[in-house]
């Protein structure tokens, strides 16, 4: 049996030497000539998630709408729009204090010059010019990210990587994507897909050539709906009273109960995700890795991948912490962004 660090007592060892870091960072403070707003949004292929902060970063309010089924990146910054307005009407505040918006967005986004290269299937964006859009119907500076480098920007600056110099951000959603953040800063790679672990090779996935933006190796078996397809492909209803059509979290939820069916795809799942850890923590060396997004948090998920991570090589055994920010790591590392946009720049 592995024995494990309490989460506090790991970052507390973690940040010693350096309990600010490099990572850890500031926001930009307010002066009363700064007075003003910035909104974060999270883009996703089933709903757009927005919220309202004032210049310290303090989240005054969120908006949420569905994105099911829409595909145009035109609709996206008409929805954020929308958004925005009401959340500056509900909180009797001028429109004219915005001051800058950024989003994560699904895909390999390149940003300095703001255009999302591509996204995952779900949304299916392809060299889509985003920044220059929203600064259009907006008026205001914007920046766009990868949705899951804006989680690891959260991690560093106010979840469990802040102090820790290097460490890996594993989102676990409907895909499965990486922010790496190495000597204190996010590293996104020479064409901007840095993180893209879903296409990963690693025993037990298919070693298919896949197109950009398609589910890769590790994805179709880690993502969400990788599990929901193990699930489906050893379905049967001699092997279990469970129904066919169940999302991952809830398969995970009957592993615990004793479904043995639902127990051997929490173990495929957790086992590939370990190897994925191993070989990340032999090429990085990081002494942390990060799970967050709604599969990756799931208990059961989380304590299983830990336990076969342990019985590897015992000199590559990083630490594997949920996020404390759940799901509004994203936005949260928007806002971040916008706080810099707004210190930064000017249309």
């Amino acid at each position: 049996m592995a024995v494990y660090l309490s989460d506090s007592e790991v970052i507390a060892s973690m940040s010693q030497e350096n309990s600010a870091g490099a990572a850890g960072g500031s926001q930009p403070a307010a002066s009363a000539s700064q007075t003003g707003y910035v909104t974060g949004a999270d883009i996703g292929g089933t709903s757009l998630r927005l919220a309202l902060a004032d210049m310290d970063g303090r989240i005054l309010d969120k908006w949420k709408v569905s994105t099911a089924g829409i595909r145009d990146p035109l609709v996206v910054v008409d929805l954020m729009h929308e958004g925005i307005e009401q959340l500056f009407q509900k909180n009797s505040l001028s429109r004219s204090l915005l001051r800058a918006v950024a989003a994560g967005a699904p895909g390999v986004t390149d940003v300095d010059a703001g255009v999302v290269i591509a996204t995952s299937y779900l949304m299916g964006w392809r060299d889509v010019p985003f920044r220059s859009l929203l600064e259009d119907r907006l008026g205001v500076p914007a920046a766009v990210e990868n949705d899951v480098n804006t989680a690891a920007i959260a991690e560093s600056k106010i979840g469990v990587g802040r102090g820790v110099r290097d460490f890996v951000f594993l989102a676990v959603g409907t895909g499965v994507g990486a922010g790496l953040v190495l000597n204190g800063r996010l590293f996104q790679g020479m064409g901007w897909s840095a993180g893209e672990i879903g296409y990963l090779l690693v025993p037990g996935t298919s070693v298919e050539p896949v197109e950009t933006g398609e589910p890769g190796a590790l994805e179709s078996i880690v993502g969400g709906e990788g599990i929901k397809a193990q699930w489906k492909h050893l379905w049967r209803k001699e092997l279990t009273s469970l129904p066919e059509d169940l999302v991952a979290t809830q398969i995970f939820d009957c592993a615990v109960e004793g479904d043995a069916l639902a127990q051997m795809v929490l173990r495929k799942s957790a086992e590939t995700l370990a190897y994925a850890i191993y070989n990340i923590a032999v090429l990085l060396n990081c002494p942390l890795f990060v799970l967050g997004g709604s599969v990756g948090m799931h208990p059961a998920f989380w304590e299983l991948t830990k336990e076969i991570l342990a019985q590897r090589d015992k000199r590559v055994q990083p630490a594997l912490l949920r996020s404390t920010l759940g799901p509004d790591a994203q936005v949260q590392g928007a806002i971040h962004l916008a706080l810099e946009t707004a210190a930064t720049r000017r249309l």
